[in-house]
């Protein structure tokens, strides 16, 4: 208990273990509590967790299409679940235009508290005043420095390797169809080992006795839901 709770005290401990039916005085547990030498604090994974819900990261990747323009697609991208609560596409990326994605992602009453993102030039001052006026206080990370934005950069990744790499984009609808059936199929069928293995939209558990296996296309083939069905 005194390992994984450190700011707790002895009579803490003491409360936790009578409720366990443990009969011991308060001063053998502070006899035999583990001296901390650094001050109690909560592990770094606690704090994390703590602000999850409060924390959404933003970026741009590009897309080549068959004719060699380049295409951007914009992600925000919810931690609490790895929920990417916004994507959109455009050919010509503006402070503007990406500010405009922000008012389109968050409802006034439900706004984040921090908005993590990196040091591009495409958040210009319009796109900062804009976060400003949202009452959205923003993080950026150092220079080169993609682990500080892991969770976007991993989702990013995902995107790559398990869509845009194996298809062809002609022009921003087709790219926009695109990654409206992937993320059809992140967020209700793709399980995340952060998650428990879970879903974004939490899926529900079906026994062997609700039928057998059966296997559901999902991206055009690329990916599969597996659902038990009644015979």
């Amino acid at each position: 208990m005194c390992r994984e709770n450190p700011g707790w005290g002895a009579p803490r401990i003491h409360g936790e273990l009578r409720k366990l039916g443990i009969d011991i005085g308060e001063t053998s547990v502070s006899k035999y509590m583990v001296r901390c030498r650094k001050p109690p604090s909560q592990t770094w994974r606690t704090f994390l967790e703590n602000h999850l819900q409060q924390l959404v990261s933003i970026d741009f990747f590009t897309v080549p299409t068959l004719r060699f323009q380049v295409l951007y697609v914009f992600l925000v991208l919810a931690h609490d679940r790895r929920r990417i609560v916004h994507c959109n596409v455009t050919a010509h990326p503006t402070a503007e235009w990406t500010g405009q994605q922000l008012r389109e992602a968050f409802p006034f009453d439900k706004l984040p508290c921090y908005l993590l993102r990196d040091c591009d030039a495409i958040f210009g001052d319009c796109f900062r005043e804009q976060v400003r006026n949202m009452g959205i206080h923003e993080v950026l990370c150092t220079p080169r420095s993609p682990w500080q934005r892991a969770y976007v950069e991993r989702v990013i990744g995902s995107i790559r390797r398990e869509c845009l790499d194996h298809v062809l984009v002609f022009h921003e609808t087709s790219l926009r169809r695109i990654l409206r059936s992937y993320l059809d199929y992140y967020h209700r069928s793709r399980t995340h080992l952060s998650l428990g293995k879970d879903s974004p939209e939490p899926r529900s558990i079906q026994p062997e006795p609700m039928g057998r296996v059966v296997a559901l296309p999902q991206v055009g083939g690329l990916h599969h839901r597996y659902e038990r069905r009644a015979a």
